[in-house]
């Protein structure tokens, strides 16, 4: 359960930034970001992504936005740009979506659909599975990404203590979220800001420069690895500090 926002620093004529993770990861992988950010007085709140499928996410973020008096700027990782599509459409304070070495699907397609698009991600040969039940008494798979291929595939750009750390602690990811497509496109309404990261082994640079294109995304590229959010958490500030004021009425 995310906590209620502390709002006594949030300075006047800012929005809320609302952070969505990806897979394999946790809301304090924007631990960096969020620090930058509260420097410059933003209130900010990183969602615990559930991480079970794009609906089921996209509500569970909705359903925060929904929660919020005032003007958001959304930024997401990976595969929480497919979350943040689907849940900021139709949200009218939601005024600029950040995508930060993410996935920014059009309708009907899924992070699967997108990945197999354009050579060298490294995190489909990086997998491990492991099956859990469902409510419905079904079976499904949590993916993980083994940890002697962590580094390597998503943080070859962070310290080999700290992404150590991330392999241990990272969060797995259904299947079903990987496979289900998005039904509601955001970033045809809504302006949008991109951060490519030109060394990526989990979303190629090249699909990241298609998504950014076909959403006319103002694009910024970053040497980083896919953990840019922790290895370099002052440029990531940056572009979302650049799109609040962008889009501030």
């Amino acid at each position: 359960m995310n906590a209620a926002p502390d709002t006594s620093g949030q300075k006047a004529g800012l929005p809320t930034v609302v952070l969505i993770h990806g897979a394999f990861a946790d809301a304090s992988s924007w631990n960096g970001v969020i620090a930058h950010l509260k420097q410059r007085g933003y209130l900010v709140m990183a969602v615990a992504n559930p991480l079970r499928s794009v609906q089921h996410d996209a509500a569970y973020a909705r359903s925060i936005l929904d929660s919020i008096d005032g003007p958001v700027v959304m930024a997401a990782h990976s595969y929480g740009g497919a979350v943040m599509t689907e849940a900021a459409d139709g949200a009218a304070n939601v005024k600029a979506l950040v995508y930060v070495a993410s996935i920014s699907p059009e309708v009907g397609e899924s992070v699967i659909d997108l990945v197999k698009k354009y050579p060298g991600s490294l995190i489909g040969t990086s997998i491990k599975t492991i099956p859990f039940r469902r409510d419905d008494g079904g079976t499904e798979m949590d993916q993980y990404i083994k940890p002697d291929k962590f580094q390597a595939a998503f943080a070859a750009d962070v310290d080999p203590d700290v992404a150590g750390l991330m392999a241990v602690t990272q969060r797995p990811a259904a299947d079903s979220a990987q496979t289900g497509s998005v039904t509601k496109v955001a970033w045809k309404t809504i302006p949008s800001w991109t951060l490519v990261t030109t060394q990526d082994q989990a979303i190629p640079p090249d699909l990241q420069r298609f998504m950014a294109d076909r959403a006319k995304s103002t694009t910024v590229e970053i040497d980083a690895s896919h953990a840019v959010a922790v290895s370099q958490p002052g440029p990531v500030a940056d572009l979302i500090d650049t799109a609040a004021r962008a889009t501030a009425r």
